[in-house]
């Protein structure tokens, strides 16, 4: 079984999950979000994020491949670029932390190691740019849009609260941590992006 990670791109953005693909709940903010899901334009709006986050900053994100079938992604930005983040109560997120957005591994692919491949390929990419930190908004109550993380899973992975809140707290993990993780994080991780299923409709914060 062959195991391949790639930056996202343009050519391979048609990869995600398909309402993944269409999905721009972090990529835009709460007005704009409602009025390009109205007009249909939302899997227009998430290659034109793509692009310019492509071009101003770099990679923005990574896909794995199992023997050639895209088996789960992860997304991470400045928050310059994530209009959604500040819409949170515990915004903004620091200055010199990288905002892990969402991700997603395949129930066909659950188990296999997949999640911590992908965070640690995130944690390695930053680290070559100079970034410290992860931080990340997290649901305690479990009702939020699929593409929001349960905190107790940031939690599990080492992430720590650093703005409590009693639904979105803001969780922050050091690189260095991240990329020195022990295999003994692995279910973890698994639950973590397992959890963010692309099926149920997303709604705004």
């Amino acid at each position: 079984m062959s195991r391949r990670v790639v930056n996202i791109t343009l050519d391979n953005l048609d990869d995600l999950p398909g309402r993944c693909r269409k999905c721009v709940f972090w990529e835009l903010d709460p007005v704009a979000h409602d009025r390009a899901v109205e007009a249909g334009d939302t899997a227009f709006e998430k290659e034109s994020w793509v692009s310019a986050t492509l071009l101003e900053w770099g990679s923005c994100g990574k896909i794995v491949y199992v023997d050639g079938v895209p088996a789960g992604y992860v997304m991470y930005a400045p928050p310059m670029y994530v209009p959604r983040s500040v819409a949170f109560p515990t915004s903004p997120v620091s200055a010199d932390a990288v905002l892990l957005m969402t991700g997603h591994v395949l129930a066909d692919f659950a188990g296999g190691g997949l999640a911590r491949i992908l965070v640690q390929g995130v944690a390695k990419d930053l680290t070559r740019r100079g970034v410290k930190a992860i931080e990340a908004f997290g649901d305690l109550q479990h009702n939020a849009p699929a593409c929001v993380m349960p905190a107790e899973y940031l939690t599990a992975v080492g992430f720590k609260t650093v703005r409590p809140h009693h639904r979105f707290p803001r969780l922050r993990l050091e690189i260095k941590s991240a990329v020195s993780w022990r295999e003994d994080v692995e279910v973890a991780l698994e639950r973590l992006l397992g959890s963010m299923s692309p099926d149920p409709m997303l709604r705004p914060v």
